[in-house]
């Protein structure tokens, strides 16, 4: 059954709906700011609703971000970088895929779980494992791919599969943080076509 979303706030249960309301309000206002009215609101629920499913902040930010993980999880397992016939090109078109993505509201092309990072990294462990959880789960999906890549081309150096994965996720969570302190989306997607640039360098590929 399809998730349902905000667009439909009648539908679907309270649960869903708050963390619908929860990966939209973070990334518009930040986890600090976002309060329980707002959530609430957004979601068309009651705070009983609210407090029956979590019985903190704490415990809503840790379940936004598993929720986050499950369902870009879900996105980019049915995106079309996975496709082409060599494992370099799926990283490639991998990159590719996360710059178009990049554009609109800065809302609606950041990370829940980097924007929660960033905020409680000390403040909230809980969160933070979570979010990092998210981050480099989504990170190890790259890792057959970019192995398969260096089998390819019998490469080897000082540098492994999972640290260019985790590298990738570096540079997107820094594209986002850029643009937003500039006010400048083009300055994201710089950011990524220069990501595109290393990892053809790295696999010496011919422009």
């Amino acid at each position: 059954m399809p998730r349902k979303t905000l667009k439909d706030p009648e539908k679907g249960d309270a649960r869903t709906r708050l963390l619908d309301a929860a990966r939209e309000i973070i990334r518009r206002k930040g986890f600090t700011a976002t309060t329980v009215a707002d959530l609430c609101g957004a979601a068309g629920v009651t705070k009983g609703a609210y407090f029956h499913h979590f019985d903190s902040k704490e415990a809503l930010g840790i379940a936004a971000a598993e929720d986050w993980r499950d369902t870009t999880g879900a996105l980019f397992a049915r995106a079309p970088y996975h496709e082409s016939e060599d494992p370099l090109g799926r990283v490639l078109a991998y990159i590719d895929f996360r710059m178009e993505m990049i554009g609109g509201e800065m809302a609606a092309f950041t990370c829940v779980a980097g924007t929660m990072a960033q905020e409680v990294h000390e403040l909230h462990p809980a969160v933070r494992d979570a979010c990092g959880d998210a981050i480099t789960s989504h990170a190890a999906t790259l890792v057959p791919d970019i192995a398969a890549a260096m089998e390819a081309r019998d490469l080897a150096g000082d540098w492994t599969a999972e640290s260019l994965a985790l590298h990738t996720q570096a540079v997107l969570q820094g594209s986002f943080v850029i643009a937003k302190a500039t006010g400048n989306v083009e300055a994201a997607r710089e950011s990524v076509r220069h990501l595109r640039r290393y990892v053809e360098l790295l696999f010496s590929v011919d422009s």
